[in-house]
C-alpha cells in the first residue's frame, strides 16, 4: 500500500477498509455515548441490568466464529457491508424501544451487525494489505475512526444540550448515517480479489496458542473498561450525556493523533515491547481506578486507559506474521469468539459483585493486565511461522516441525 492514496483512483480496498470504519463509530459511538444514561433515564437500570445488557451484546462475539460458514454462502466483502447495515437498524431503533426488553432485543440487533462486521473487516484489512504496511494502516483505521466519533460526540452534544432532543433523534440519525454509507458501500465499489482463497472451517492451530490467550485476556481486561469504567462515570460522578460525550469526544480527539503514530511505533519497536508497553501501562490505572474520588481524575484514568488499548494494533499484526495466509478469515472469527468468551460471563458476574466492591472489579482487571504481560513476553522479537513464541513448553505442533525442517534444509 502506498503511503498516500491516489484520489484519481478512490474505488480501491484501502479507502473501502477507511470508509467503513468511519461508518461504524457513527452507530456505535451513538449507541455506547447514550445507553448508560438512556438506560437508566427511561428504564431504571442497575448495575445489575447494565451487566446483563454488556453480557448479551458480547453474546454475538462469542458466536463470532460462525461467520466462517457464512462464507459458504456470501463472500467476506458483501457479507461485511451487510454487517455494517444491521449495525445501523440496530442503532437507528433503539430509541423506540425504552425498556429493559427492548434494550436487550436492539442491543443484540446492533450487537450482530458490529462484531461480525469488526470479525471481517479485521480479516480484510490483514488480507488486503502488505505486511509491511499493516501496523500503520490499522492506524490510520483507529484514526478515521476517531474522526467519525468526534463528529458523533459533537453532534449528541449540541442536540442533547443546545436542542434538547430526545433518544428517538438522536439514536435514529447516528444509525441511518450508517445505513446510508452501507448502501454507498453496496453500491459504488467493485468485488476486489483476495490474494489466497480462506479455508472455509474452523481452524484451532496448537501454533497460535498464544496469540489465543492474548486474545482471551484482552477481551476479559476491556470488558471492565468498556462497561464498568464508563459506568462509574454516570453513577458515582454524575457524568450526564454531556459529560460522557465530552469525554468520549476528548479520547477520540487523542486517537485521530496518535493511532497512526502508534501503528508506526508498533512497526518499529516490534509486537513485544509494544504489548509489555500496554499491560505495564494498564496495572496501576486499574488500581487507581478502584479508589479514585474525584470526577476529574477519573476522567484522566479513562483517557489514558483508552490510549493505552491502541496499542492492541500489536496484537493483529502479531498473528499476521506468523498466520498461514489461508487461515486469516476463520482464525479472525475464531479469535473473536475467543475474546467474547469472558465477555459473555464477565458484566453480569461483575455487575453483582458491583453492587456490594466495585474497588474489587477493577481490582480484578489490574491483575488480568499482570498475566497478560507475563504472555506478552512469551513473544519473540521477531515473530514468524516456525517462530510463534519464545518459549514453546505448552504445546508442541508438526507444523513448526516441518516449518523448520524446512528452513534447515534451505527450501
Amino acid at each position: 500500500m502506498k503511503n498516500k492514496i491516489n484520489l484519481g483512483n478512490w474505488r480501491t480496498p484501502e479507502v473501502l477498509l477507511l470508509l467503513m470504519a468511519a461508518a461504524v463509530p457513527l452507530s456505535f459511538s451513538t449507541w455506547q455515548a447514550l445507553i448508560n444514561n438512556f438506560a437508566f433515564d427511561r428504564a431504571s437500570f442497575t448495575g445489575v441490568e447494565i451487566g446483563i445488557m454488556q453480557s448479551l451484546r458480547e453474546v454475538p462475539g462469542f458466536l463470532a466464529f460462525a461467520v466462517v460458514f457464512l462464507l459458504l454462502f456470501i463472500k467476506e466483502q458483501p457479507l461485511a457491508i451487510l454487517s455494517l447495515l444491521l449495525l445501523g437498524i440496530g442503532t437507528a431503533i433503539t430509541g423506540f424501544f425504552p425498556s429493559a426488553v427492548g434494550i436487550y432485543f436492539t442491543t443484540v440487533l446492533g450487537s450482530l451487525g458490529y462484531h461480525y462486521h469488526q470479525t471481517l473487516q479485521a480479516s480484510l484489512s490483514l488480507q488486503w494489505i502488505k505486511k509491511e504496511n499493516t501496523p500503520e494502516l490499522l492506524g490510520r483505521l483507529i484514526a478515521v475512526g476517531s474522526v467519525s466519533s468526534i463528529l458523533v460526540y459533537g453532534l449528541i452534544w449540541i442536540a442533547s444540550e443546545q436542542f434538547k432532543l430526545d433518544y428517538i433523534w438522536i439514536y435514529g440519525i447516528g444509525g441511518g448515517l450508517t445505513i446510508l454509507i452501507a448502501a454507498f458501500s453496496w453500491l459504488c465499489f467493485p468485488k476486489f480479489e483476495q490474494p489466497v482463497v480462506q479455508n472455509k472451517h474452523m481452524v484451532l492451530r496448537k501454533r497460535y496458542w498464544l496469540y489465543y490467550g492474548l486474545t482471551f485476556l484482552g477481551g476479559a481486561r476491556r470488558q471492565i473498561f468498556v462497561v464498568f469504567a464508563s459506568f462509574l462515570m454516570v453513577e458515582k460522578f454524575g457524568y450526564d450525556v454531556g459529560g460522557i460525550a465530552a469525554l468520549f469526544l476528548l479520547n477520540s480527539l487523542l486517537n485521530i493523533w496518535f493511532a497512526p503514530k502508534i501503528g508506526r511505533l508498533i512497526a518499529r519497536i516490534g509486537e513485544r515491547r509494544a504489548l509489555v508497553i500496554e499491560y505495564v501501562g494498564l496495572v496501576p490505572v486499574f488500581v487507581a481506578y478502584a479508589w479514585v474520588d474525584h470526577a476529574g481524575i477519573a476522567a484522566g484514568l479513562y483517557v489514558i486507559d483508552h490510549f493505552f488499548f491502541a496499542l492492541a494494533i500489536a496484537m493483529q499484526t502479531y498473528f499476521q506474521k506468523i498466520a498461514d495466509p489461508a487461515d486469516i478469515a476463520s482464525t479472525a472469527g475464531v479469535s473473536f469468539t475467543i475474546n467474547h468468551i469472558a465477555a459473555v460471563i464477565m458484566p453480569v458476574v461483575l455487575g453483582f459483585v458491583w453492587l456490594t466492591s466495585p474497588e474489587f472489579v477493577f481490582l480484578f482487571g489490574a491483575l488480568l493486565s499482570i498475566i497478560s504481560l507475563i504472555f506478552a513476553l512469551n513473544v519473540p522479537r521477531h515473530p514468524e511461522p516456525g517462530r510463534e513464541v519464545v518459549y514453546s513448553i505448552l504445546f508442541t505442533d508438526s507444523t513448526n516441525q516441518s516449518i523448520h525442517q524446512a528452513k534447515k534444509h534451505g527450501s
